[in-house]
């Protein structure tokens, strides 16, 4: 019931973390502030979907 998703930066848009959401509990997009090595700052951090090829 889990899915990886990746959070991608709202500053730079590079995916910098992956993490697990249980989509039962947690139905809408996840949003979390984080640090991005890229920018060295905190910024928001988006979830974004990892694709299975």
């Amino acid at each position: 019931m889990r899915d990886i998703i990746k959070m991608t930066c709202g500053n730079c848009s590079r995916a910098n973390y992956t993490t697990t959401k249980n989509k039962r509990t947690m139905s809408e997009k996840f949003e979390i502030k984080k640090f991005c090595p890229v920018c060295r700052k905190h910024f928001p951090h988006k979830e974004g979907k990892i694709s299975k090829g």
